[in-house]
């Protein structure tokens, strides 16, 4: 299916790898110009960077922590000047580590907010005029804020609040014809991070009885950055395998 991403101009936040990785490599592919940015791992940029080559020389990645408010401003100055505007905005930066939640820092919670939240707000504030009639704006959140988890209460609120984010901001935006919704994943391949019993548990938690993927969350992100979702406005869209 053509999913009618050809010239559209999209900002995609944390592509460097996994998940993100995955949404810039779809939307190329589809023909959409991407910009996209990493926070440190250059190893990944570059790596990006030559398979994105692939797909001609429309696509850009960049260094900007989306936790900080200087980065944001010049990751978006660097749409305008690239682009002159953007079709969609894809923030799927995001941290997480599991602490128990009497021991969690305060610095911790804080770092954890900022860059999974708190950025959120940043970039659609300084994309806002970039963004015209018939932009569409996608979160990347997790299954894990409406059902909650041990060890994450940082994590699952700041996901939380994406949710609340979007729903606000559907409705402040929506007569100007911008589109937020959010694309909530659950258990995937890239979280290698977990141990094993903890992948081995979600598998059994999982009627389609495997963890997702990287690319098929990207479909769904590329469903709501496409025209062909021109009515879908709000929306958490759990691609989770029916977990």
């Amino acid at each position: 299916m053509d999913l009618e991403l050809k010239d559209k101009r999209i900002l995609v936040t944390g592509g460097s790898r996994g998940i993100g990785r995955g949404i810039v490599t779809t939307l190329a592919s589809q023909g959409a110009s991407v910009i996209t940015c990493y926070a440190g791992s250059h190893d990944a940029a570059e790596s990006l960077r030559a398979e994105l080559a692939g797909y001609g020389d429309r696509h850009l990645v960049v260094q900007a922590d989306v936790a900080d408010r200087a980065a944001v401003a010049r990751l978006v100055d660097v749409c305008a000047e690239r682009f002159g505007g953007l079709d969609a905005l894809v923030h799927n930066a995001g941290v997480i580590s599991h602490i128990p939640f009497a021991d969690l820092p305060e610095d911790e919670w804080e770092r954890v907010l900022t860059t999974n939240l708190t950025s959120a707000y940043l970039l659609m504030r300084a994309a806002l005029p970039l963004l015209g009639a018939g932009s569409s704006v996608v979160h990347v959140g997790s299954k894990v804020a409406m059902v909650g988890v041990p060890l994450r209460a940082h994590y699952t609120a700041s996901k939380a609040g994406l949710i609340g984010l979007t729903r606000s901001m559907a409705k402040e935006l929506g007569a100007r014809g911008i589109r937020v919704n959010v694309v909530a994943p659950g258990p995937i391949e890239t979280e290698a991070e977990l141990p094993a019993e903890v992948l081995e548990r979600y598998r059994r938690m999982i009627p389609l009885g495997r963890l997702g993927r990287a690319d098929e969350i990207a479909g769904a992100v590329a469903f709501l950055a496409s025209d062909l979702s021109s009515f879908v406005n709000g929306e958490t869209l759990n691609v989770d395998g029916g977990i």
